[in-house]
């Protein structure tokens, strides 16, 4: 099977896979703990049941809709995702790309492998930034100035990240920053050319955007470990009236998981909430996050932009979390096993499946536009609360 000939995300990232040596697929397919929860994530996708149309047009159908004042082209936005430039050369640049040719937006993580003005040459109009609360309140103000100034006007905190998830695939494989090669990684690494001379030439993935505003690398022994060096413990509600004060465009608050969290959002200034459980990467044993997403949208009655992540691997996914009420959907695996896979071309096709996908829900569900999906679905499963 090559690229043109994957049919689904499934088929990405079984190329990806054969790509990728393990310690890197392993990054991006694994999940905190024993994973419990990004297992739920899926089995309570698939427990959604959706509501058959019959005898409607739907010959012409239109898959646009509007986030934060802007208009995408279908309900889908490519989340932040860190270490990018390890699963392919500039893949943070691949990703940008492959989302402006979509026409939906594209979320620069923090943790990001590439520098920002590289970035903003090839970046799309629709550029949002993802944001961890830091211990230095100096670079986190640094961060803001910077990427208001570049043209960034949706920001989404990060706040389910007060400490790092304790991830056992990136342990056992010894995954580090900068990269720690043991003999098995080392022979893993040899029985994937096509992965270890893209790495040769282009130099190993290191967090660039962090460096150039921070002035300085960080090191740690996994992953989590760099992050955990530099996230904020502390930071509370009452710390989020700090940012909002200092952030002019819009805020977005991710890691989102009931109804009183959702509420204090709205108290707090933010425009827009992720129902997130972060992919299963942080705490293990919740929720999925389909399965909070309805007494969420009932919570904030339409008065915020409600986005929904964690698990969703199709068309027919973002139709579900639409049915729910969901204004869009933040892809993240989903996108990178197309980068895996091809580089850009493999993102462009990983987001046409996924429209494709939608497209026939859409038709199958009796909608001709994404607001007549609303509704159409008939409870969340055995796993509903």
């Amino acid at each position: 099977m090559n690229l043109k000939q994957a049919a689904s995300i499934g088929d990405l990232r079984e190329l990806a896979r054969r790509r990728l040596p393990r310690m890197v697929f392993d990054y991006i397919d694994g999940a905190a703990g024993e994973e419990i929860t990004s297992k739920r994530n899926r089995v309570a996708l698939d427990e959604v049941c959706l509501i058959p149309g019959a005898l409607v047009d739907v010959s012409s159908r239109h898959h646009a809709t509007k986030l934060f004042g802007r208009e995408v082209s279908f309900p889908a936005i490519v989340g932040p995702t860190g270490l990018n430039g390890a699963f392919w050369p500039e893949g943070d640049v691949a990703l940008a790309r492959g989302a402006a040719r979509a026409g939906i937006p594209f979320v620069l993580s923090t943790a990001a492998t590439v520098r920002l003005n590289p970035f903003l040459k090839v970046a799309g109009p629709l550029r949002w930034f993802q944001l961890y609360m830091m211990k230095d309140r100096g670079l986190v103000e640094a961060f803001l100035q910077r990427i208001f100034q570049s043209g960034f006007n949706v920001l989404q905190l990060t706040v389910d990240t007060s400490v790092s998830g304790r991830r056992n695939r990136d342990i056992r494989n010894a995954f580090t920053l900068p990269f720690r090669w043991t003999a098995r990684n080392f022979i893993d690494s040899a029985l994937h050319p096509r992965w270890s001379t893209s790495m040769l030439r282009s130099g190993p993935p290191m967090l660039r955007l962090f460096e150039e505003i921070a002035g300085a690398p960080p090191r740690g022994a996994t992953i989590s470990d760099v992050m955990q060096q530099q996230l904020s413990s502390s930071f509370t509600w009452k710390d989020l009236e700090w940012l909002r004060a200092r952030w002019r465009g819009y805020l977005v608050l991710k890691g989102i998981s009931t109804e009183e969290q959702s509420r204090r959002s709205m108290d707090a200034g933010s425009d827009g909430i992720v129902v997130s459980n972060h992919g299963g990467r942080q705490l293990d044993g919740t929720r999925s996050s389909v399965e909070w997403l309805p007494r969420i949208v009932d919570a904030v009655a339409g008065r915020m932009t409600v986005l929904v992540d964690s698990g969703f691997r199709s068309g027919n996914d973002i139709g579900k979390a639409i049915a729910l009420g969901a204004d869009g959907v933040k892809l993240g695996r989903a996108a990178l096993y197309g980068l895996a896979a091809g580089g850009e071309e493999g993102v462009v096709h990983a987001l046409a499946i996924i429209k494709a996908e939608l497209d026939r829900t859409m038709a199958l569900c009796g909608a001709s536009s994404i607001g007549q999906l609303r509704g159409r679905v008939d409870g969340v499963g055995a796993a509903s609360l």
